[in-house]
């Protein structure tokens, strides 16, 4: 989905592709934090 939105921003300048292209990246961030932050909990229950 952030593949095609940004390709179609690029080529139409459509400023709500640029935004579905740029939430779609947070969401992308906020997921790989959160699960960082899950395995941590994970590894200090294990010990």
């Amino acid at each position: 989905m952030r593949d095609f939105s940004w390709k179609y921003f690029a080529m139409t300048g459509d400023v709500d592709a640029y935004l579905l292209y740029r939430e779609a990246g947070e969401s992308m961030v906020t997921a790989a934090d959160t699960a960082a932050e899950e395995e941590q909990v994970y590894d200090e229950e294990a010990n």
